[in-house]
């Protein structure tokens, strides 16, 4: 199925194990010739998978110096720019397409290579609520060419998923509503029904036949994503229910103020969360986009004053092997592996179960998402696993949104029409499912040994963290 005809021409910056995914999901979907297509890359990947497509492919690395130069021959007005690169900064990209007059889309908001981890910047600069701030700093064009910003499956997807978790909330506790229409009414909702704490609940447990071996790093996405953000320190959005401030945790000083973080990596940050498949487990608090504009989209304000807002965080488990890989990653001190290794056609059993669950309501907690296995992945799609169509689908979706409406200046998911997205995506997502658990982070907890708790608040950040 077709869902849009695009006249211009598109050039995809990066293209991993997600450009890969999402090229023949754009033939699919996208009336648009492979010969308007050009991919620019920093090393060979994918060129088989473009070829093969009809795709031109180029190698070359985009860098401060050189991206004009190099884009400026491939894009102009009223035509796109896909970037799903690494170490090329997204602020400077969609500065170029706004003089040009291209639309944009990314799946996070990237600095030039070095930035997640550059000592001469304060943590505060380096976190993703800082690049954040500086790509929102650019939407001040009304009618400017589409850009939207951090639309892969987290962020991205996950933001709809809130839209419709709490829909299903109201219905379910007979609260009646309109589908609000506006950021002040979503806001509102999510307020009327006392949700406290969201998170972004994820495990994945794909499996390959190819163990981890000593010295590499091993994912089922791209690794160089996984460690700059597991490098970054961790980022939550910041609760107005929250009455225990953590001992690291620090403010920013400048933007919305809708979130915090703590000086220490994510990748070694863990906290306890629940999906309905693998129940209670600890996740790496990763710090993502959605932490940050999620907690800041419903923030609800009375005369100035902040009066709700939920807490938001990412709680990730990785397949067990990039747990290995982040294990032996944290005991060199993050000195990076020597080898890397993508799973794609190695992995033989496992799921992704990515979704939303939704704390503190009259229903205790409320699991909203994608349960898709590797075996439908490999069906729906070429060139995808488990974790990848998650995103592609995504990417996909937003890449229809944004050329169906092309005016629309730099924009988050949470600003966006959920239930098109859901539309596009639906069908590349598994089963998607809403269960309600009993589950709290106080549960069974002191068994072994006396724990530090706040059983009076049970959704406070403090009893979630693993310490």
């Amino acid at each position: 199925m077709k869902h849009v005809t695009f006249s211009g021409r598109l050039v995809m910056v990066g293209c991993g194990s997600i450009g890969q995914g999402v090229l023949p999901l754009i033939l699919r979907h996208i009336d648009l010739a492979p010969s308007r297509i050009t991919i620019v890359n920093s090393d060979d990947r994918g060129r088989a998978v473009a070829e093969a497509m009809g795709v031109a492919y180029r190698v070359s690395p985009l860098t401060r110096e050189n991206f004009r130069e190099v884009l400026a021959p491939l894009l102009g007005a009223g035509d796109f720019l896909l970037n799903l690169s690494v170490d090329v900064s997204s602020v400077a990209l969609i500065g170029f397409c706004r003089e040009v007059g291209a639309l944009y889309l990314d799946t996070c908001v990237e600095p030039w290579a070095g930035g997640y981890t550059d000592p001469s910047l304060s943590a505060s600069q380096r976190s993703n609520y800082g690049l954040r701030e500086s790509a929102l700093a650019l939407a001040d064009q009304p009618g400017a060419p589409t850009a939207l910003i951090t639309h892969g499956a987290n962020p991205g997807l996950v933001s709809h998923f809130v839209k419709q978790a709490l829909l299903n909330l109201a219905a379910d506790t007979g609260l009646a509503v309109s589908v609000p229409t506006t950021r002040a009414e979503w806001g509102a909702l999510a307020q009327r029904l006392s949700v406290k704490v969201i998170h972004i609940a994820e495990r994945d447990t794909q499996l390959a036949n190819i163990p981890k071996q000593r010295d590499e790093f091993v994912n089922t996405w791209s690794v160089d994503g996984f460690v700059g953000e597991g490098c970054q320190p961790a980022e939550l959005g910041w609760g107005t229910h929250e009455t225990v401030w953590p001992a690291d945790a620090r403010r920013h000083e400048f933007g919305s103020g809708a979130a915090i973080y703590l000086e220490r990596p994510g990748a070694s940050t863990r906290v306890r969360t629940w999906t309905p498949l693998e129940g209670p487990f600890h996740g790496f608090l990763i710090t993502h986009n959605e932490s940050i504009s999620i907690a800041d989209y419903y923030t609800v304000k009375e005369h100035g004053t902040v009066a709700y807002r939920p807490t938001v965080h990412y709680a990730y488990h990785p397949a067990d092997d990039a747990v290995l890989s982040i294990h032996e990653l944290a005991g060199k001190n993050w000195e990076m592996q020597s080898r890397t290794r993508l799973m794609m056609s190695e992995i033989v059993s496992g799921m992704d179960e990515l979704g939303v669950l939704l704390m503190g309501h009259e229903r205790g907690a409320y699991w909203y998402g994608s349960r898709l296995t590797i075996e439908e992945a490999r069906v729906l799609a070429p060139h995808n696993n488990a974790t990848s169509l998650q995103v592609t689908a995504a990417v996909l979706a937003g890449v229809i949104w944004a050329m169906e409406n092309p005016a629309r200046g730099i924009i988050e998911p949470d600003g966006i029409d959920h239930e098109r997205i859901l539309e596009i995506t639906g069908p590349y997502l598994g089963e998607v499912v809403g269960v309600y658990s009993d589950w709290t982070p106080l549960q069974d907890r002191g068994r072994l040994f006396p724990e530090p708790v706040n059983a009076s608040e049970p959704w406070l950040f403090g009893n979630f963290r693993v310490t």
